[in-house]
């Protein structure tokens, strides 16, 4: 017996992980998709990591399952970086029956204004193992010349 009422009727809790619910849809049966808009969430979310380090900015990116020709980083005006991609929709067969789709599909944008110290024309990108790693060099900080003065008297 669950502590929490299930109010929306066809809930169901897999046994192995109780945190794993079906989604209640109040707009399932009607002749409009919701699918849309899950997609639309799913794909503005993509999960990107962005740290600096004292040598450069390094932004790691989750893309499982694309091919680094599915994936465009781009600098443009001189300061966005510009990383997109998208998702092919999975073909259906005529006789396949779904049970659950859970992976998102479709385009992929995320925009960001890099620092002035950002060397635009040193960034480099790699994929492996689903992540695109992006690091953007920074320009070297310059220390201010100290010069010691003689105190007299």
């Amino acid at each position: 017996m669950s502590l929490i009422p299930s109010f929306f009727g066809n809930r169901r809790r897999n046994v192995i992980d109780p945190f794993s619910l079906d989604i209640w849809d109040p707009f399932e049966g009607f002749p409009f998709s919701t699918t849309a808009a899950r997609e639309t969430s799913a794909v503005a979310n993509a999960r990107i990591d962005w740290k600096e380090t004292p040598e450069a900015h390094v932004f790691k990116v989750d893309v499982p399952g694309l091919k680094k020709e599915e994936v465009k980083v781009e600098v443009e005006d001189g300061s966005i970086l510009h990383i997109s991609g998208e998702r092919s929709k999975e073909q259906e067969e005529k006789n396949d029956k779904w049970h659950r789709i859970e992976r998102s599909s479709g385009k992929f944008l995320r925009r960001f204004r890099l620092p002035e110290n950002a060397k635009l024309e040193q960034v480099k990108a790699a994929m492996e193992n689903g992540v695109l790693t992006v690091t953007v060099p920074k320009e070297e900080v310059k220390k201010p010349e100290v010069k010691a003065i003689d105190i007299s008297g």
